[in-house]
C-alpha cells in the first residue's frame, strides 16, 4: 500500500492551538452556566453570556487566521485579557459558587504564569475582576458557600480537560526543546569543528576579527613590523627529481617544522609560496618592536638549527642532497590589512617597502644563512652576535643596503666565539677571526697592545 504523502497536522505546533485551549476554557465557561440555571427557565442575561461568548470564540479564531505573525503575539495578549474578564462575568452569574470560582481563578494563574510572568498575571487577574464587577454590575449575586454538585462536576471536568491537555502540551514543547538543544548543540560541536580546521588556513588576525564579527580589526593601518621571508635553496631542481608523492612528504614534513617554531615564538605566518614562507610579528600580538624583532631572529636562529635535524632524516630516506634554508629579515613600517576584490577574495596581508626589502635579503642570503637590514640588526645586536656584510644591491632598490649576517646568541659563543664587535662614541671595533690570515696576526695584536697602552696612559676627563 503506498504511503500517503499528506503532511499531517499536529496539534501541539498548529499556529491556532490557542485556539483550541481558549474554546475548551469558553465551553467550560457555556457548561457552567447552563449547569447553574434551571432550565427551561429562560434567563436572558446568562443566555446572552452564552451566546457572547460562542460569538467571541468565533471571532477569535478568524481575528487569529487573518492575523500576521508579528500581530499574533499581541492579539494573544489582548485575548487573555477577554479571557480573563469572561470568567469573572461567569462566575459572578453564577453566584461565585466555590468550586468553580477555585478552579477558575486557578486557570488564570496557571496561564497568566505560563504565559508571560508578573506582568501578564497582574494584567490577567486586573482583567478577571473588571470582568466580575462589570457581571456585578449588571446581575447582583448571591453569595453561596456551598456548591452544586452539577455545577461543580461540569466545571471540574472542563478545567481538569483544559490542564490535562496543557500539561501534555508543555511536556511536548520541553521534549522539543531538548531534542532542538542536542541538534544545535550537535551544530555548534560541528562549527566548533569546522572553526578549528579554518584556523588552520587563515591567520589569527582574520580568524578572531571573524569570530567576534569585528571587521574593523580588518581595516588597513600602518604598523611597525619585522617581517621574516625563508626558502629552500634548490628546492626547485630537487622537484624534478623526487616523485610528487616523495616531494609531499617532504615539503609537509618541513612546513610542519618550521610552522611548530614559528607558533612557539608567537609569529603570524602569513603566506606560504611553494617552499617559501612569508611571518610577521608584531601584528595582533606585539612585545614592542625590540622584543618583535629578538623573537624574529631567535625563531630564525631556531630554525636554522632544526634543518640539520631534517637533513639527517632526509638523508635517511635516501635524499642525498644537503637542503639548506636561507632567510630575511628586516624592520620597518608597512600597510597591514584587508587587499582585494570584496565580491569574490579578500587576502590579509603586510605590503610596503619593508616586506620586499625582506624578501630581497633572503634571495640574496647565501645558503643556512640568516641576513639582517641595518634596521633589524640595530634592535637586536646586544643580544645576537652578527657580522657587517657591507652593502649589497637589491633589486627594486636605488641605493646599496647594509646588511648583517646573524652568528648566534652572544651568551651561546663562549671561548669559541670568533666574531666580537663594539661600538661606542670615540672606539668601534670589529674582529673576525676567520677573515684574519696568518701573517696578519701579528699585526693585529701590535695595534691591539696599542691602543691598550694608549688608553691607559691618557687622562680622560
Amino acid at each position: 500500500m503506498a504511503k500517503d504523502n499528506k503532511p499531517s497536522i499536529d496539534f501541539w505546533s498548529h499556529p491556532q492551538r490557542h485556539f483550541y485551549f481558549r474554546s475548551l476554557i469558553a465551553f467550560s465557561v457555556v457548561g457552567t452556566l447552563v449547569s447553574y440555571r434551571s432550565w427551561p427557565t429562560f434567563d436572558i442575561i446568562s443566555t446572552v453570556l452564552a451566546v457572547l461568548t460562542l460569538i467571541y470564540l468565533a471571532v477569535t479564531r478568524l481575528l487569529g487566521d487573518k492575523s500576521s505573525e508579528e500581530k499574533k503575539e499581541q492579539l494573544e495578549r489582548v485575548f487573555g485579557w477577554a479571557d480573563a474578564a469572561l470568567i469573572g462575568a461567569c462566575l459572578c452569574l453564577v453566584d461565585f459558587q466555590i468550586l468553580p470560582t477555585a478552579l477558575f481563578a486557578t486557570i488564570i494563574q496557571f496561564n497568566a504564569s505560563l504565559q508571560g510572568g508578573s506582568r501578564k498575571w497582574l494584567e490577567d487577574n486586573a482583567a478577571f475582576f473588571i470582568g466580575a464587577g462589570i457581571g456585578a454590575f449588571i446581575y447582583t449575586p448571591v453569595w453561596v458557600l456551598s456548591s452544586s454538585i452539577q455545577i461543580s462536576a461540569t466545571t471540574l471536568i472542563g478545567v481538569s480537560v483544559y490542564i490535562i491537555l496543557y500539561g501534555l502540551f508543555v511536556n511536548r514543547k520541553i521534549r522539543s526543546m531538548t531534542e532542538q538543544i542536542e541538534e544545535l548543540n550537535e551544530i555548534n560541536e560541528k562549527e566548533k569543528e569546522k572553526g578549528f580546521q579554518l584556523s588552520h588556513y587563515i591567520s589569527p588576525a582574520v580568524y578572531s576579527a571573524v569570530g567576534t564579527n569585528d571587521q574593523a580589526k580588518l581595516q588597513t593601518d600602518r604598523k611597525r613590523l619585522t617581517v621574516f621571508f625563508s626558502d629552500i635553496q634548490g628546492f626547485t631542481s630537487l622537484s624534478e627529481e623526487l616523485e610528487a608523492e616523495t616531494l609531499a612528504t617532504l615539503l609537509n614534513l618541513y612546513l610542519t617544522e618550521m610552522t611548530k617554531i614559528i607558533s612557539h615564538f608567537g609569529g603570524t605566518v602569513d603566506k606560504f609560496m611553494g617552499d617559501g614562507i612569508m611571518v610577521i610579528f608584531g601584528d595582533h600580538e606585539t612585545r614592542g618592536t625590540k622584543g618583535d624583532c629578538l623573537r624574529c631572529v631567535s625563531m630564525a636562529i631556531a630554525m636554522k638549527k632544526r634543518m640539520r635535524v631534517l637533513q639527517n632524516h632526509w638523508f635517511s630516506q635516501g635524499i642525498k642532497k644537503k637542503l639548506q634554508i636561507r632567510m630575511g629579515i628586516n624592520t620597518g613600517f608597512c600597510t597591514v590589512g584587508t587587499f582585494g576584490a570584496k565580491s569574490h577574495h579578500l587576502d590579509y596581508t603586510a605590503l610596503g617597502t619593508h616586506v620586499n626589502l625582506a624578501s630581497r635579503l633572503e634571495s640574496a642570503a647565501d645558503p643556512g644563512e640568516i641576513l639582517l637590514s641595518h634596521e633589524s640588526w640595530a634592535l637586536v645586536k646586544d643580544t645576537i652576535m652578527c657580522i657587517n656584510k657591507g652593502m649589497i644591491e637589491a633589486k627594486g632598490f636605488s641605493y646599496p643596503i647594509e646588511v648583517y649576517q646573524v652568528v648566534d646568541f652572544r651568551k651561546n659563543l663562549g671561548s669559541n666565539q670568533t666574531y666580537m664587535e663594539t661600538n661606542l662614541d670615540g672606539f668601534s671595533m670589529h674582529l673576525d677571526l676567520e677573515k684574519i690570515r696568518n701573517f696578519e696576526k701579528e699585526k693585529v695584536l701590535y695595534d691591539l697592545e696599542k691602543a691598550i697602552e694608549t688608553i691607559k696612559d691618557k687622562v680622560i676627563q
